[in-house]
């Protein structure tokens, strides 16, 4: 829906199922009650998820015009899209695969670039459009530096490829069309930091040979382009987990004319401990699940102190250089605090009221994807709690 602060809508990885028709049967029974509740006047936008397996069904042309038929009827429109799961995500050990295929590899390139050709399809006249991917691959797959500068100079080379045709894509048909590069904990770009690095010493560099060669721009239009084409995906719960200054992040990107594609709303775990180290342990516990990674990331009087995954941080539980604990784990974010636990969901607070007093994107999407893996006393009616996280953001905007 269309709100003073941008587009703001959910992201449709909530909904479990991988095939287009699982995918449509979700949309069908879920969508219009959320709609209903939340934007029953006016149109609302889909954060629509499409695994490889949909995204090759949903090309075919029958099933395309089906879903605009419904968009159409539904008084819906898809303006952004998630394609960081390239496979099943719900319902499997999904955990470090969530990476695969990464950048470094042509499947992923393909994917990405059948996804833009359908959101280019979608998207209302005079929009943008964005994609949310990953970030570029997973560091821990990598046995030392040489391995990972091998894996970014060959990710880089393909985002290039992406990013070429979105600028093909623009020059015939005037559509705008954005990659999200989306930094989390332990993947190849972790931070703000580390994408600003990224683009600046890798992409940068390559898109002005490289777009000055195809296109004979000059390098302050390649620049432009690139930057236009290239944005960061801003998932607030991956920049909590990592202590990041949500101000002094957006201030440097607006510095060095970096855009933010999209605002991922989220919200992490987070505990404190002090006296109450192992009720907050314990507390922790309940969220140590199998299907998806839960990054942890310690604060310590000597700096940051990170393990891959619940289970390593819980084995180190008595760790007195810990003071604090921030768990890569998406809990809904109407909620403060899950006693004796609390969330990021100040983080939130403080990244909309950044984008309300000064716009750097139009797209915001709430995204709490592991409503099936939450532990029983947090685990309501799925639309229910869609549309009271759709309502607590408007009320913050």
């Amino acid at each position: 829906m269309k709100t003073n602060a941008g587009h703001l809508t959910y992201c449709t990885n909530i909904h479990a199922g991988e095939s287009w028709p699982e995918h449509f049967a979700a949309l069908r029974q879920n969508f219009p009650l959320i709609k209903s509740a939340v934007s029953p006047g006016a149109p609302m936008g889909i954060g629509l998820r499409l695994s490889h397996l949909a995204s090759l069904d949903l090309v075919k042309q029958d099933n395309l015009s089906a879903f605009k038929q419904w968009l159409y009827d539904q008084d819906a429109y898809v303006f952004t899209m998630n394609g960081f799961p390239y496979g099943g995500f719900h319902r499997t050990m999904v955990k470090d695969m969530v990476h695969a295929p990464d950048w470094t590899t042509n499947d992923r390139v393909a994917y990405t670039t059948r996804l833009f050709l359908l959101l280019k399809d979608l998207l209302p006249a005079g929009m943008d459009g964005g994609i949310s991917t990953s970030p570029l691959s997973y560091k821990h797959w990598y046995k030392n530096e040489a391995e990972k500068e091998q894996a970014i100079r060959t990710a880089t080379a393909h985002i290039m490829s992406v990013a070429e045709v979105l600028i093909h894509i623009r020059l015939s048909d005037g559509i705008v069309l954005h990659l999200d590069i989306e930094p989390e904990p332990d993947g190849l770009l972790e931070s703000g930091e580390e994408y600003i690095q990224w683009y600046e010493q890798y992409l940068l560099p390559l898109a002005l040979i490289t777009l000055s060669k195809k296109f004979g721009l000059s390098a302050t239009d390649a620049e432009k382009l690139i930057k236009e084409h290239i944005c960061l995906c801003y998932d607030v719960c991956h920049f909590a987990v990592g202590y990041e200054s949500h101000a002094a992040m957006i201030a440097q990107l607006r510095s060095k004319q970096l855009r933010v594609g999209k605002i991922q709303i989220s919200a992490a775990l987070k505990g404190l401990l002090d006296e109450n180290r192992g009720e907050v342990i314990g507390a922790f516990q309940q969220f140590n699940e199998t299907v998806y990674l839960h990054q942890v990331v310690a604060k310590t009087s000597n700096g940051l102190l990170r393990y891959p995954d619940l289970p390593q941080a819980l084995a180190d539980a008595v760790n007195p250089a810990a003071q604090e604990w921030r768990a890569h784990f998406h809990v809904p974010v109407f909620t403060a605090s899950i006693d004796p636990l609390q969330t990021t969901q100040t983080d939130i607070r403080e990244v909309l009221a950044l984008q309300t007093a000064a716009s750097f994107t139009q797209h915001l999407e709430v995204e709490t994807y592991t409503w099936e893996v939450l532990p029983d006393a947090l685990r309501l009616p799925l639309n229910d709690s869609i549309i009271r996280e759709l309502e607590w953001v408007k009320t913050q905007l």
